[in-house]
This record gives C-alpha cells, structure tokens and sequence, in this order.
C-alpha cells in the first residue's frame, strides 16, 4: 500500500473502499471483503445510513481496528447536535475515528466544524476534515478555523482536476479524497484513447490507469463497487507507475468542467433532512 503523509504527520492510505450508495448488506460486505484483501482505509457517512454496517464489516474481517483507517461525515442535521459523534461512533462500533468531515456546507456548518475541531483536542478523531467546501465556502472557513483541516472530499478525475481548489489546498498542506473518481460513469472518460493505450502497455483496465493517475496526482481515492471482482480490480494499480509524459498527456483531458452542480437550494434542503439511521 501507498500513503500520503498528512499536515500532521498522520499517515493515510491512497486507496480505499467507499460505500456511497451502497445498501446496509452491501456495505457489509464489500468492507468486509476488501480488508481481506489489503485495502486499509474505509469510508463512509451519517447520509449514506451505512455506519452500523460498515463497522460490522470491519469487525467481521478480522482486522484489529488500530490497522484500519476509518473516515466518516457528519450530515448538516447533526451540527448543532451535541451527541453527534458519540452517537456515530455508537454505529461504527469503535470509540474513535481516524477521519471526520463535515458533509456540507450546509446549516450551521461553522458549528459543524467546531465539533471537529473538539473531537480532534479530544482524540476522539485524529484528523479533520471538509466535504465539497470549494470556493466561497473554503474562503470563509479559511478565516475561521483554529485548526486546519487535513482533506477534502471533492468531485476530482481527468475531466476535472480541481486546479483553483489546489492552490488553496497547497498552502496549507491539505490532502484531497476524490468523488466521482471515474467520472460518475460518464463511458466518455473511459474511452478515452490515451486510457486504453496506457492500458494496453501496463496491461490494465483504463479504469485502474484511471485510478493510477489519481494516486500520482496526491489524490486519496475511494472507489465504491458491490462486486468483489471489481473492489479487487481497484486495489490492483500500484504495481506501475505513469511516466511524466504520461501523466502529462492525462493532463490535456482537463476540461475544467464538473458533473455535480449543487444549487443552494439542496443546501437548505441538506440541512433539514436528516437521515433514518439504520437500527
């Protein structure tokens, strides 16, 4: 496994399994047998109504917890909640985590992040971070945090390489977790020629060159999938590595155009929802 070594020395996998969209059974499973099979860093979130299930897949892998790199989020409902990381990590079945976002910029997010910065003095997590603050909203955050976040969760692939977001990122050392990380199976990304020739030459898929890049790019990446094939497949991309004129090639596919558009609308929204955790 590889690492990328965060703003407070704390070091994090390159390659996890996500759980987006996955169903209580499937999140399961799929944690479960991706930490049988190497991967280390698991993440998932209060929204994805899949924390129970994900910590009976760590436990049912074997695993002692202290090997594994645990990441969570919590939704804009639960900022102003003060129980809201005991009651999560009632869920994940563990009484720390290794990495805790706030979801959204969304309710009283400012709130939201000071639960943050306490469970980290606490120790309750050991390291922090924001999920889709770009733009205006990092700016804000930006002059008012105490305690620098150490990732960002953020829309991220060849199609859009987050250069603004990265700069700001840079000055302070922040590491970012990509989302959407295949394109959000947009087929074009996948055609591209350049993917299918360097999978041609590295003898992989244009999925796992895909991936590659993100990891050559400083990027964590976390690929969700039910298929064990696929999860396996994922984890299969660090026996190679992109030449400089290969990731620059990769590079003249940046369009600077993204696939989710967040209105502030769904902001609102966000924050009155809140999830029917799962019992």
């Amino acid at each position: 496994m590889e690492f990328l070594t965060l703003n407070n020395g704390l070091k994090c996998p390159a390659i996890g399994i996500g759980t987006f969209m996955l169903t209580p059974a499937e999140a399961e499973n799929s944690v479960r047998e991706a930490l049988k099979m190497g991967y280390s860093l698991v993440d998932t979130a209060n929204a994805y109504v899949n924390e129970r299930a994900c910590g009976r897949g760590i436990k049912a892998s074997g695993l002692p917890r202290e090997s594994i790199f645990l990441s969570t989020k919590l939704w804009p409902s639960e900022y102003e909640n003060p129980n809201a990381l005991a009651e999560t990590l009632e869920r994940l079945g563990t009484d720390y985590v290794d990495l805790l976002y706030i979801h959204q910029p969304a309710g009283n997010w400012l709130e939201g992040y000071r639960q943050l910065e306490k469970a980290y003095k606490e120790g309750k997590t050991k390291a922090i971070g924001i999920s889709n603050f770009e733009g205006k909203y990092i700016e804000e955050l930006e002059r008012q945090w105490e305690i620098a976040p150490q990732f960002i969760q953020a829309e991220a692939h060849p199609y859009f390489t987050q250069t603004e977001l990265r700069r700001t990122l840079d000055k302070y050392g922040i590491k970012l977790m990509s989302w959407y990380p295949l394109g959000h199976g947009d087929k074009n990304l996948l055609k591209e020629a350049v993917f299918a020739e360097l999978g041609s030459k590295y003898g992989k898929t244009p999925a796992q060159i895909i991936l590659r890049w993100h990891t050559q790019m400083g990027f964590a990446v976390i690929p969700g999938s039910r298929n064990v094939e696929h999860i396996k497949d994922n984890l299969n991309i660090l026996d190679f590595t992109l030449s400089d004129d290969e990731m620059a090639l990769i590079a003249k596919l940046d369009k600077g155009v993204r696939y989710y558009h967040r209105t502030e609308d769904q902001l609102v929204q966000f924050a009155a929802w809140k999830p029917d955790y799962e019992k």
